[in-house]
């Protein structure tokens, strides 16, 4: 293995990385934004008032990607053992 195929190879699992992850922080991003909207317009400071409904809607959205993510990882997962195997 020779250096430009180590980069490709490190290229390729930072986007794995990316695709896997992203879904997960856009979905607390939009909740944490809404919850503090909301706290900021209201006035009312509770902690688990922020908490809770990022947690459900964390749990929600592992349900829905998580065959996304997991598929994903599954054929990066694939092809690097494919490349050990042929020996490059």
């Amino acid at each position: 293995m020779n250096e430009a195929e180590f980069i490709a190879i490190c290229r390729e699992a930072i986007w794995v990385m990316i695709k896997v992850g992203a879904p997960m922080m856009i979905i607390a991003l939009m909740v944490g934004l809404s919850i503090s909207l909301v706290q900021a317009l209201t006035q009312i400071q509770e902690t688990t008032l922020s908490f809770v409904p990022k947690i459900l809607s964390m749990f929600l959205g592992m349900i829905i990607f998580l065959p996304f993510m997991l598929s994903s990882l599954i054929t990066f997962t694939a092809e690097i053992f494919a490349r050990i195997a042929a020996g490059n």
